[in-house]
Formats: C-alpha cells, sequence, structure tokens
C-alpha cells in the first residue's frame, strides 16, 4: 500500500478512548452540580469514583467497539455508514450504563432518570462521532490526493479495461484509492494505449506470483463478455490469498441486484471481500474459541491422561503424534492428535483412512478412538493457538489438497477460513475415504462458507454432539 501518513488502528482506539474518557468526566461533573444538586467544590476532582469511571469506562467502552467490529480499515469506510453504526452502539451502550448505574442514582424524580440517560447518550454519541468523522475525512482526503492507495492489479487487456482504468485514473474528480501495479492480460494482443500506463505482468496463470510479488491489496477483473468464463477460475485462484476482488457487472448483475454502491462518486463494481463474516461475529467467534478451548483443556485433563495411558499401551511410539495441515490462506501449520495408528503406517505414502475394521494400520485402541473421535481432543491446543477453530472446514495435507485442486479447483475456497476441529461436511458427511469422497464433503463446507454466522456454528457444534454420541467416525 502506497501511504503517507497513515492512519493506523491505534488512532482509532486512542480517540475512542480519549471520547469516552471526556464523556464521563463531563457525565460525572453534571450528576454532581444538575441531578444531586451538590455545590461546587474543587475536591470533586479528587473523588475517588471518578478516577475509577474514568478508567474502567473507557476501557469497557472499547472492548464493546471491538467485539462490534468498530477497529477496521478506516480508508474503506463509509461516514454515512459510520453515524448509524456509532449511534447504534452507543444507544446500546448507555442503555446498559442506565441499568448498571445511572439506576442506583438517588433522584427527586423519574426525569432526573430520562436527563441522565440523555445526556449521556448526548455526550457519548457527540465526542466519539465527531472525533470518527475527522478520522474519517481525513483518510478520505488521503485517497482523494494520492497520498493513500491500495496496490492494485488489473486483470484484463481488451477495451473494457482500458477503460475502466481511464475512469479511474484520468477523471479530475475523485482518485478511488488504487495505486496499479499492473496488468494481468486474459486474451490476445492487448490494447496499446494499456501498455503505454501499465505494464504487462503476465498471463491468469501467473497471477499468485504475481500478487506475492507486487504486495497486491485489490484485483478488478475487467474481462470482455466472451472472457467470462474464466472468471470462475480467477476467483478460483484468488481463493486463498486476502485480497479484495472487484468484479465489472454486466446488465444481468445490476438487474439481480448484485452491484452495491458505499460511495455515489465510486465506479459499478461488484465487491468480493476476504471477510465472510461481519467482524463483530468474527472477535466474537475467537473469543468463544480461546473460551471453550480453555475450559475444556482443563475438564477433559483426566480423559486425557486415559487416553494417553492406553495409547501407550496400544502399541510402540509416541502418543501425541503431528502432522502438517494446511490452514487459513495456505499457511502450514501442526496439528495434533493422539497416535491411532502404529508407526510408520505410512511408509509407502500419504493414504486415506477405510471404514472402521478394513484398514489395518489403525490400532486396536486406535479404532474405539477413531469411532468416538478422541484422537482430536488434543486440537484444542490448536484452536487455543489461533491454528484452527472450534468450526470451520477440516484441514488437509497439502499432498491431497494439489489432487484436490485439479479436479475441483473451488477447493481453494476453504482456505479463506480457519479450519475447524467439526465441521458441516463432518456433520453431514463424515471422514473421507478417497479423493471423490473428499470432494462430496467439500460441497458442504462450501455450503457453511457461503452461510458462515455464530449461529450457523452453533448448530453445527450441536449436530456434532449428536455424531459423537451416535458414535458415527472412523
Amino acid at each position: 500500500m502506497r501511504q503517507s501518513s497513515k492512519i493506523n488502528l491505534p488512532t482509532l482506539v486512542f480517540f475512542d478512548f480519549l471520547a469516552a474518557f471526556l464523556a464521563w468526566f463531563l457525565f460525572h461533573h453534571y450528576r454532581k452540580y444538575f441531578i444531586e444538586l451538590q455545590p461546587f467544590d474543587a475536591s470533586q476532582y479528587y473523588d475517588q469514583n471518578l478516577f475509577l469511571g474514568l478508567l474502567v469506562f473507557p476501557i469497557g467502552w472499547l472492548i464493546f467497539y471491538y467485539f462490534t467490529g468498530t477497529y477496521t480499515d478506516p480508508y474503506r469506510k463509509s461516514r454515512l455508514f459510520e453515524l448509524f453504526t456509532t449511534l447504534l452502539q452507543c444507544l446500546i451502550g448507555v442503555l446498559v450504563l442506565f441499568f448498571l448505574i445511572i439506576l442506583d442514582d438517588v433522584v427527586n424524580s423519574y426525569r432526573s432518570y430520562y436527563q441522565s440517560t440523555l445526556t449521556l447518550f448526548t455526550l457519548q454519541f457527540g465526542l466519539t462521532f465527531f472525533f470518527r468523522y475527522l478520522i474519517l475525512s481525513t483518510a478520505k482526503r488521503q485517497l482523494e490526493n494520492g497520498r493513500v492507495a491500495y496496490n492494485t492489479l488489473l486483470i484484463g487487456g481488451n477495451q473494457k479495461a482500458l477503460n475502466l482504468y481511464k475512469e479511474v485514473t484520468q477523471k479530475s474528480r475523485i482518485e478511488l484509492g488504487y495505486n496499479f501495479v499492473g496488468f494481468i492480460n486474459t486474451n490476445g494482443k492487448p490494447q496499446a494505449e494499456l501498455t503505454q500506463h501499465l505494464q504487462e505482468l503476465g498471463r491468469i496463470e501467473n497471477i499468485k506470483e504475481v500478487c506475492s510479488a507486487k504486495a497486491v491489496e485489490e484485483v478488478i477483473l475487467a474481462v470482455e463478455t466472451s472472457d467470462h468464463h474464466r472468471i470462475n477460475e480467477i476467483i478460483n485462484l484468488l481463493a486463498d490469498r486476502a485480497v479484495v476482488l472487484k468484479i465489472i457487472p454486466d446488465m444481468y448483475d445490476i438487474l439481480s441486484g448484485s452491484v452495491k454502491m458505499n460511495n455515489v462518486m465510486d465506479t459499478l463494481l461488484i465487491e468480493i471481500y476476504p471477510d465472510l463474516m461481519p467482524p463483530w461475529q468474527k472477535k466474537l467467534k475467537r473469543l468463544l474459541d480461546i473460551l471453550v478451548s480453555t475450559i475444556l483443556l482443563i475438564l477433559l485433563l483426566p480423559l486425557y491422561t486415559y487416553i494417553a495411558f492406553r495409547v501407550k499401551r496400544s502399541s510402540k511410539g509416541p502418543i501425541i503424534y503431528k502432522q502438517e495441515r494446511i490452514g487459513k490462506n495456505g499457511k502450514p501449520f501442526n496439528i495434533l492428535k493422539f497416535r491411532s495408528m502404529y508407526v510408520d503406517a505410512e511408509k509407502d505414502g500419504p493414504a486415506l483412512s477405510q471404514s472402521d475394521g478394513q484398514d489395518p494400520r489403525i490400532t486396536s485402541w486406535g479404532r474405539i478412538m477413531r469411532k468416538w473421535r478422541l484422537d482430536e481432543l488434543l486440537q484444542f491446543y490448536n484452536v487455543l493457538t489461533g491454528d484452527m477453530s472450534l468450526v470451520g472446514p477440516r484441514p488437509e495435507r497439502q499432498y491431497y489438497i494439489d489432487q484436490l485442486v485439479k479436479i475441483a479447483p473451488e477447493y481453494r475456497h476453504l482456505h479463506k477460513v480457519q479450519p475447524g476441529i467439526t465441521s458441516l461436511g463432518m456433520v453431514k458427511f463424515g471422514y473421507a475415504s478417497d479423493l471423490e469422497e473428499m470432494v462430496e464433503r467439500m460441497k458442504y463446507d462450501l455450503v457453511y462458507i457461503e452461510n458462515m454466522s455464530l449461529l450457523m456454528d452453533f448448530k453445527v457444534m450441536i449436530y456434532t454432539v449428536v455424531v459423537l454420541y451416535q458414535g458415527q467416525g472412523k
């Protein structure tokens, strides 16, 4: 990203803290002098409750803002949308404070409750949005004058790509924060005028290497109608990269409602963001991962001890088995399991497990563990470290991924999210014994990704408990 004095997240946090600090300071004195009708006294500034409130309440607001998804890239925010978001946040927060703090105030009439609540809301909302508006306005000006811009790759070399480049960069209205690093040609000889402005960086097959080499943050697809069949191919190639994908829509996309605009001056583009959940749900999902994993690791310690004892007695070899799997955005990590197979079970190469009783590599105790999925209980540690989540597509080895993407390129989309201990695919399909079954299971995981939410996670976890009770593992 090209940047000059770029606004970062600590700046947003600082001014939100300052707004909450000032709001509570002013509200404290309002309560003393206008509600409790106390005479002015300089000793009020040394009130222990005041100092405690100035520390606790701003931190509380920051935690609330964090889990409601406030702290995201300010350069991608709309000031109007931020107005409604701040309004809703402050309304909810002040209502909570009303029942926690204001309701205990000693008042002469119920009107004082309304006055206190309205005053706190006005102070909190007014100061918070004032600072946020200044920050977002500064961010917008930086985008307009080109001081901040996203490294952008243009895909397409024909007239459509040239027209888009001219619209974005050659009009004296609003620059949209694009720093074009070059273009990838999709078909035939590119427009000569386009090559005068942008460097041709290769073909579609090189897109992942180009994105890495040029630190690409946004990709714009400007392909001709005749090349629309390649859009799915491009999306699949970029599925495991954290880039914002934008597509020039055709008339069908416009009429079907796929085109959404945050800024009336923006170019018409369909935007596909790498984040599949609202920020507040994403934060809460991670918090639940940490809390549940920590609790279960402690509660299951006696069971871990018993499983370890049985694994040690079942056959020679280590108790814990580590295996490299591929996680979010293609990042490898070591998954932990209680060993359920004999040592050197894969000396002839990787192989998927067969149905119960038919795989000679599995120990007698290993069959019991796999039936009830006890061997996977150690993966709560992987969840705690952030390599996995409680719910998400099961991670696979690179050996199988290389084969899967050849027959099902859509598999790359599973790397958009954190892999999980359980998944919709595991609940609806179960373990896969060959590549065809892995492709079938993938369909359920793709449905999960397109419908990700905390509610979906809870449903998957409930059905996982049912599956475990039925002992359907293998």
